[in-house]
């Protein structure tokens, strides 16, 4: 095993130095500091305190970082889901766990954060809905310095895994399912948001689609926001003969604004949510395991906490045709 010993002859440095880094002193050049960081990059080594906690009865304590987005009312049930996977695997694997928020560290530096951890003396980090945006923690992902497992956010290293559905094949495979049943081409789609990564690849599903069946496709930013979704549909759904969501919250806005301008047009969701089951209308949609990919999170940490290299993790998904028989079962 490497230690901190091997990491200092690497870098040229004393013990002490290296010590002084991976405790975040503010008495170290950033000379020093970054050839120790290379150092430790380099020989791939962990620090005690996760080594102790791996050869330990309990298996090392591991956060669980949800970025909860206040403009929707699905982050309970997506949240909830995700907490209970991840809990539940966790006990099995004798991890301690803990829940922090975005909005907890929002504001914090990649110093701060890392001390923030090493405070909680965490071994882990499982993210949850990582943006394009938190800078922040894409440096801590660069860093190394925790073993991470990203969820929806494809993004992989030595130190870092992400779990996720195929998004740009799912959402081409329940558009195109919902596109059977009728004959129109036009095509409104209503995006989630730029920042998002599983948005991203939503839409790069929907524009591969429109071109192989050759669609009139007109794309608007829903924001993952039912109330845009709706407000879209109001302005643009007239004129087109389907209206696929990359989320079922928006799919469920665009729903009630048809109901209200009384015309039917097919209408496509994403994510599975029960809720769903009430819009009124059947809606296909992606059914994706919430519980299950958090589980898989888990278990993904476990594994590079076992000194394996990062990976992206594909889950299976299901398209479905949710009705409201289907969620009071």
């Amino acid at each position: 095993m490497v230690s901190i010993k091997d990491v200092a002859g690497r870098a040229g440095v004393a013990i002490s130095t290296v010590s002084k880094v991976l405790n975040h002193y503010p008495n170290v050049s950033s000379e020093t500091r970054k050839k120790v960081e290379e150092a430790i990059r380099e020989l791939n080594f962990v620090p005690n305190s996760v080594a102790a906690a791996l050869s330990s009865k309990q298996a090392g304590r591991v956060a669980l970082l949800l970025n909860l987005e206040e403009k929707t009312q699905i982050t309970s049930e997506i949240g909830m889901q995700y907490l209970a996977g991840a809990m539940s695997c966790a006990m099995e694997h004798n991890l301690d766990v803990i829940t922090v928020f975005s909005s907890m560290v929002r504001e914090k530096s990649l110093e701060e954060l890392i001390r923030y951890f090493q405070s909680q003396s965490i071994t882990g980090i499982i993210i949850f809905g990582m943006t394009r945006t938190d800078k922040v923690l894409h440096q801590l992902v660069r860093s190394q310095y925790f073993k991470i497992v990203l969820v929806d956010a494809p993004i992989s290293n030595e130190n870092t895994s992400c779990v996720w559905v195929a998004q740009e094949r799912a959402q081409y495979d329940v558009a195109q399912q919902t596109l059977r049943d009728i004959s129109g081409k036009k095509v409104l789609y209503i995006a989630g948001s730029k920042e998002s990564y599983a948005a991203g690849m939503r839409l790069e599903g929907m524009r591969r689609l429109a071109q192989d069946m050759k669609l009139s496709l007109l794309v608007r930013m829903g924001n993952f926001s039912e109330l845009e979704a709706r407000n879209i549909t109001f302005q643009y759904a007239a004129k087109r003969d389907i209206v696929v969501c990359a989320s079922d919250m928006m799919a469920i806005g665009a729903m009630k604004a048809l109901i209200e301008m009384d015309i039917f047009r097919p209408v496509c969701g994403f994510d599975g949510i029960s809720l769903m089951g009430y819009a009124g209308k059947q809606m296909h949609t992606v059914k994706q395991d919430f519980a299950g990919i958090a589980g898989e999170a888990v278990r993904e940490l476990r594994r590079l906490m076992n000194a394996q290299p990062g990976r992206i993790v594909e889950m299976p998904y299901e398209l479905v045709r949710l009705q409201y028989e289907d969620v009071i079962k």
